[in-house]
């Protein structure tokens, strides 16, 4: 072989070695380029899922906080249109009880809670009051029954209120204890905020 073939091979040998390292070393290097791009796009994509999640928590708690401010107000506004319904119901009570003492009916009840303080009191001293508007009744219920009745000083919208000091025992038949208990009870149900009925 002469020096000519053996530097042609030996050329052909480093070219081929070197074309061989560069190839190695090329794919090492697209290797690393790859798996550095996999780890930012694994990055960004872990980055953008948290950035994404902890928006939805702050637009759920946004939303969250709107709504409860906003079922409060309903609830003051619910609670205020019923303060105003309960006081209108209760004024139309009011005229209709008015009413109600004009009547022979309202006479007898009078003369039913005038007997059962006197049953009550069974023989004991007691006083029974009836409202100012009543004061032509005084006489008659007085006289009926044998009993101590006398004119309230201030209204009480009609009934009766009995005292027996003996026994401790105020009876409070009057019409105002009786519609402060209805409105104290009173109380709009869920069927009735829906259309449904009411309790008193």
């Amino acid at each position: 072989m002469t020096t000519e073939e053996k530097l042609e091979r030996f050329q052909k040998y480093c070219l081929e070695n070197a074309r061989v390292r560069s190839a190695n070393m090329l794919d090492e290097y697209t290797q690393a380029l790859e798996k550095t791009f996999e780890e930012h796009q694994a990055d960004a994509h872990r980055r953008a899922d948290m950035q994404l999640k902890a928006e939805t928590q702050k637009i759920q708690k946004d939303i969250n906080k709107k709504l409860s401010i906003e079922q409060i107000n309903l609830k003051r506004t619910l609670g205020h249109k019923q303060d105003e319904l309960k006081d209108k119901l209760f004024v139309e009570l009011r005229d209709m009880l008015a009413n109600f003492m004009e009547t022979a009916e309202y006479d007898r009840l009078l003369d039913a809670q005038v007997a059962d303080a006197v049953k009550i009191a069974d023989g004991e001293p007691m006083i029974i009051y009836i409202d100012p508007a009543d004061e032509k009744k005084l006489h008659n219920l007085a006289m009926q029954h044998q009993a101590d009745v006398r004119i309230s000083e201030y209204s009480f919208l009609g009934g009766t209120r009995a005292v027996i000091p003996g026994k401790n025992i105020l009876i409070d038949n009057s019409f105002q204890a009786k519609l402060a208990e209805a409105r104290e009870n009173f109380q709009f149900d869920s069927a009735a905020q829906t259309g449904g009925t009411i309790h008193g």
